[in-house]
């Protein structure tokens, strides 16, 4: 493949799992995903009264002759998969410590293998990248050269300026107009009260959350040797600090910081995983799909 960001044998590995929704979704064509309509899948839904219109067909005589009252089987609609693909753009995901892995790198790796399975089982895919605004959107579809596409975009991404994530949300909350799938890539640098809001805007639409928090090692270390003049790649500011002097604060509000994080994710329900950019992405996604199976007896 000519992106550096995809890896054919990944992609072969992966793709015997399906990418599922774990919320009902409300799709343009049938598909495999549970919709909240009734429909005529083979999954049995509910019995409910007869009434007079319905189709005789229908009628489950077996009920009638337990009740003596006539009831109809209602089945499960199928329908397709839409997944609203949001990467953070902003200039600290440029960031990487020493022979590391850029954040954006790896998010590209995450965004395109995703895209790509979901698209290859019949769904729909898009993508929205932000910085300070939503500077750049595609929306999904299910057709093949979308993947051209969204891989394209990808790889032109440069990271700068100040994140727009929270704003971005709330945007998009209120594009979509049908329930869907938004997976939320991201090293979140960014108010994590706001980003509560954006997230329960999210779920109040009724959107499938799930966010990728990326994380560089040296961010979560704090180790450094000697004084050191600090960057924000976001604005330029730049602070000179002594780390040894302030490693414990530094430790303290970090876990601070994440527990708010994770609490904002797990209070709307979304699907939260804390990423290292030294993790194996091949592992990460594995569990992220495996952990999405429907449970045994359940769809």
């Amino acid at each position: 493949m000519k992106y550096d960001f995809l890896d054919s044998d990944v992609l072969a590995r992966l793709g015997a799992l399906p990418v599922e929704s774990r919320l009902a979704m409300i799709g343009n064509v049938v598909g495999k995903h549970r919709s909240p309509h009734r429909g005529s899948s083979v999954e049995f839904a509910e019995y409910r009264k007869y009434v007079e219109g319905d189709d005789t067909r229908r009628l489950d005589w077996k009920a009638y002759a337990r009740s003596d009252r006539h009831y109809i089987k209602e089945f499960e609609a199928d329908t397709n998969l839409r997944a609203y693909f949001v990467v953070d753009c902003s200039g600290s995901m440029n960031f990487a410590s020493e022979e590391r892995e850029t954040k954006i790198s790896y998010a590209r790796k995450l965004a395109a293998s995703l895209c790509y399975l979901l698209v290859n089982q019949g769904d729909a895919a898009g993508l929205s990248c932000c910085t300070e605004t939503l500077h750049l959107e595609i929306p999904p579809s299910r057709r093949p050269a979308q993947l051209q596409h969204i891989f394209d975009s990808l790889a032109k991404i440069e990271p700068e300026g100040e994140t727009g994530l929270v704003d971005a949300l709330h945007t998009i909350a209120e594009k979509i107009g049908q329930r869907a799938l938004v997976v939320i890539i991201s090293d979140l640098f960014c108010d994590p009260a706001a980003l509560a809001d954006a997230f329960q805007h999210l779920r109040f639409r009724k959107h499938d959350i799930s966010v990728f928090h990326l994380l560089d090692q040296q961010e979560i270390d704090f180790n450094f040797s000697r004084p050191y003049r600090f960057i924000d790649l976001e604005d330029n500011t730049t602070l000179v600090a002594e780390p040894n002097l302030i490693v414990e604060e530094y430790h303290a509000a970090l876990q601070e910081y994440l527990t708010a994080v994770e609490t904002a994710c797990h209070d709307v329900h979304a699907d939260y995983h804390r990423i290292v950019t030294d993790d194996d992405y091949e592992a990460i996604l594995r569990d992220f799909l495996t952990a999405r199976l429907p449970k045994k007896g359940r769809r």
